[in-house]
Parts: structure tokens; C-alpha cells; sequence
């Protein structure tokens, strides 16, 4: 891998990328940068978890002009929750050179975001439903814009912004940059790059590549009944400091997070039905810790990146392979190990087979753990606190108390009482959660050529009434 300073960036964004702890470059970074600060237009295949947000963010960045006060990038993303997060990013990167950049997304009040236009951003990372909002209101021109980025390109097909998407590099000059972000590049986008793009340069990272790295994958086959109790004796077992737990739907997730809080777990939900306040603070306590363990469901976790995750749980295996992939890219990431374990009924093992085919990687089969496993496991985590407060606590003041409690019980006898408050009796608490019917088996998509779900539109058979196909 190069370094950054081996890239010719500027000064200012050297340091910031250093503040931000990178060293040197991912594979999608490495091939990325060069081509498009040679003003390149490029289509980049490439999952979450690959560093493709700086892959375009410091090309983005760098070709600024601080002297025009004008929009000058546009960064369109399927969520809102990865618009707020490549915003961030990129609000890192151009740290020192000055160069802000706005979110834009529906939810959001949107006389706030237009007062907070009047700041003149450089950039917007926007939502396509909302930049369209802004674009008929006339508070957002796009006459300036030297690059437009397309950041998971083929989630925003499925979702239905295709005609949204052409409509804005449609008012978008001609003579700009492009760059395209897919994890599948399906026929959609093939006809897309070919209308908006000119002779784009292409960086394909495969998919298995992304699903190997730092990650431990295994299974566990379960029945349904069992899963959530099994589920739990893992948890007690495994002890994940911070963990993304995947739910199917959104009753799933609601009932599960609810079920791990009865239990004694730190868990909070994210759907799409929330409002956009409670997934701000779900995101907030998350990232800061105070929530360990995060229940999602594919929509709502899209584009997540927050570090420090140890563990990745399917508790439903998901409806296929590029699902999965997407999933267990949110650990293992800069370096460290992760864990990935999902669960699967005795009807699901025909659809893990197939999501093991396309990643090119086995699966390890784990057995159900015990309940005596699970309580050795918590026996672990109470001994593991009081001999870590034992040694970098100041227990001083503790200690008279300890002293005359000595004198009433023995020291063995008090120190079991101690493991006995500290250990989860996780069985206690009996839970039965609404059964989810078991996803049929059926033949693998290929991500290279699946056809994509187009949401609300139908699929794309003739020219745009108002786009214009570039030079």
C-alpha cells in the first residue's frame, strides 16, 4: 500500500488524513485517487468498509476552489444516515483547507438547511428526494459543480432515485468530473455510466476480497424457537464490547431490542421507522459506547461506519449474498479482527451455501453453546472487572468497609457473593419472540450481473425527457 504522501496531496490534506489515523492507503484508495485527481471520471466497485469515501473525498477536496465561494462538489447518497456520515468525513478531510461541507436530507427541516446554505458551502452530500426540493425551490444551484459523486450507486437504483438522478446531473454542467460508487454493477448502472460518464476508468475490488480480511465468519444452526435464548448464551460467552445485531424486519428488530434490555443487555433499535431525532441519539450512544449492542435492519444500517466494532450478528441470515457482505463489512476493519456469526434455521442452510459460493469463503460451523457455557462465560467478564478495578482503582476508601465485612464472613465466602451480584442470570428472564418464517432457499444472485429492484420506477428503456447524454 502507498502512503498519502506518496499520492502529491496537498500539505493541509496530508495532515488531516494523519489526524484522522490513516497511514496509508486501502487497494480502492490506492487505484482511486490517482486516476481521479488527474480529473478522470471512474466508476469504483467497491463495498462498505473499503475506504471509499476518501477514495473520492480527497480528490473531491482537493480540486476546491477557495476563492469561489460556490457549490462546487455534489455527493448524492441513498440514506440520510450516510449522508451525515460522508459529510463528516469529508468536513475531516477538508479540515484545514477550509472547505465545508453540507448534509442535505430529507427529515431535516429544510428552512434550517436553507439558512445554513447562506454559509456557502464548497460541497453538499444530499439525498436525491431532498437536493430536488432544493432545486425547485431555487436554493440550491448546481451551475458551479465541477464533480458530482454518485456514492452507492445501486442502492439508490433499488430505492427508486433513478429518474431523481438523472434529472440532477442533468442540471449539472456537462464538462464536469464524475465518479461512481457501486458494490453491484448491474445493467442500470451500465446504462447510467454510459449516459452521464466519458470514457470512465473503472476499479473493481470483488467482493470476496472485502469478506476475508480481518473477519472470523461462522454459523450456527439453530430452530427458530431456541435462537434468541442461544443468541444470548453466545452474547454471555463472547463478551463483544460493540456489536451490530441484524434483524429481517422491522417488528424483528423492535422485539429483539426490546428482549436484550429485559435480559440485562445494553441494546437499542434502528429502523426506518423512526424518527429522525431517536436515530440521531440511537447513533449518538452507539458510537460513544453507552449502547453495546445495536439491533438494525439491512436499510437502516446501509452505509453505517462506525469504528470499533467487534462483532457483526445475523440473527436472521439475510436474503442474499451481497446482503451479507454488506453486513459483515462493518467489523474487521483498519487492521483489527472481527467476529461474524450468523444464525440459521435447518431450512436456511440451501441460502447459506449460496452466500458461501459467492464470497468464495466457508463458513465455520459452531456448536450451540451451553448454559453452562454462557454462566462460565459471565463468571469470566464479573472476575475479569473485579481484578481490573483491583489493579487501577483507587479502592481506598473501600477498604474499612471490606475490613469489618471480613469480620462477619470469610473471605471466600464474600468475594462469591461479589461474582454472584456481578454474574447475569440471563435465564431468568423467559422470552418468546414473534417467529419469522424462514427465508427459501433459491439460486444466487451474481452481483456482477443481477438485474436490480427498481423501486417505484420502472426500468429505465429509453432516454430521460430531460437529459442530455455527455460528449
Amino acid at each position: 500500500m502507498l502512503s498519502f504522501s506518496e499520492l502529491g496531496l496537498s500539505d493541509q490534506v496530508i495532515k488531516a488524513v494523519a489526524n484522522m489515523g490513516f497511514e496509508e492507503t486501502t487497494p480502492v484508495q490506492e487505484q482511486t485517487i490517482p486516476l481521479a485527481l488527474q480529473g478522470k471520471d471512474l466508476i469504483g466497485q467497491a463495498q462498505t468498509g473499503t475506504g471509499k469515501t476518501a477514495a473520492f473525498g480527497i480528490p473531491l477536496i482537493e480540486m476546491i476552489d477557495l476563492d469561489s465561494e460556490t457549490v462546487q462538489g455534489i455527493v448524492l447518497t441513498p440514506t440520510r444516515e450516510l449522508a451525515v456520515q460522508v459529510a463528516e468525513e469529508l468536513n475531516k478531510i477538508g479540515g484545514f483547507k477550509k472547505v465545508s461541507t453540507l448534509p442535505i436530507y430529507g427529515g431535516q427541516d429544510i428552512e434550517r438547511q436553507i439558512r445554513a446554505l447562506k454559509q456557502r458551502p464548497r460541497i453538499i452530500v444530499a439525498t436525491p428526494g431532498r437536493l430536488m426540493d432544493h432545486m425547485r425551490r431555487r436554493t440550491i444551484r448546481l451551475q458551479t459543480v465541477k464533480m458530482a459523486v454518485l456514492d452507492e450507486a445501486d442502492e439508490m437504483l433499488n430505492m427508486g432515485f433513478v429518474e431523481d438522478i438523472e434529472t440532477i446531473l442533468q442540471a449539472v454542467p456537462t464538462e464536469r468530473q464524475t465518479l461512481l460508487f457501486s458494490a453491484t454493477m448491474p445493467q442500470q448502472i451500465k446504462i447510467l455510466a454510459q449516459r452521464f460518464m466519458r470514457n470512465p476508468e473503472i476499479v473493481s475490488i470483488r467482493a470476496k476480497e472485502v469478506t476475508v480480511g480481518n473477519t472470523e465468519q461462522s454459523y450456527i444452526e439453530v430452530p427458530e424457537k431456541q435462537k434468541f435464548d442461544v443468541f444470548c448464551r453466545l452474547l454471555d460467552l463472547q463478551a463483544p464490547s460493540l456489536a451490530i445485531v441484524f434483524g429481517r424486519t422491522k417488528r424483528r428488530v423492535d422485539e429483539l431490542s426490546e428482549a436484550l434490555s429485559k435480559r440485562g443487555y445494553s441494546a437499542e433499535g434502528l429502523h426506518g421507522d423512526l424518527s429522525q431525532s431517536k436515530r440521531d441519539s440511537v447513533l449518538r450512544q452507539f458510537r460513544e459506547g453507552t449502547v453495546e449492542l445495536l439491533v438494525a435492519t439491512d436499510v437502516a444500517a446501509r452505509g453505517l461506519d462506525i469504528s470499533g466494532v467487534t462483532h457483526v450478528y445475523n440473527f436472521d441470515i439475510p436474503q442474499d449474498p451481497e446482503s451479507y457482505v454488506h453486513r459483515i463489512g462493518r467489523t474487521g476493519r483498519a487492521g483489527k479482527s472481527g467476529l461474524a456469526t450468523t444464525f440459521v434455521t435447518p431450512r436456511e442452510l440451501g441460502l447459506l451455501r449460496s452466500i458461501e459460493n459467492i464470497t468464495n469463503r466457508k463458513m465455520i460451523r459452531k456448536p450451540i453453546p451451553s448454559s453452562i457455557d454462557a454462566f462460565k462465560g459471565q463468571q469470566r467478564i464479573a472476575i475479569e472487572r473485579i481484578l481490573r478495578v483491583a489493579e487501577e482503582e483507587d479502592t481506598a476508601k473501600y477498604k474499612t468497609a471490606a475490613e469489618d465485612m471480613l469480620e462477619e464472613a470469610d473471605s471466600v465466602t464474600l468475594l462469591a457473593a461479589a461474582l454472584k451480584l456481578l454474574t447475569k442470570d440471563t435465564d431468568a428472564n423467559p422470552i418468546v419472540l414473534t417467529e419469522e418464517a424462514p427465508m427459501r432457499s433459491r439460486a444466487p444472485r451474481n452481483p456482477r450481473n443481477a438485474a436490480p429492484y427498481m423501486g417505484r420506477h420502472k426500468p429505465h428503456t429509453g432516454r430521460h425527457p430531460m437529459s442530455k447524454p455527455r460528449p
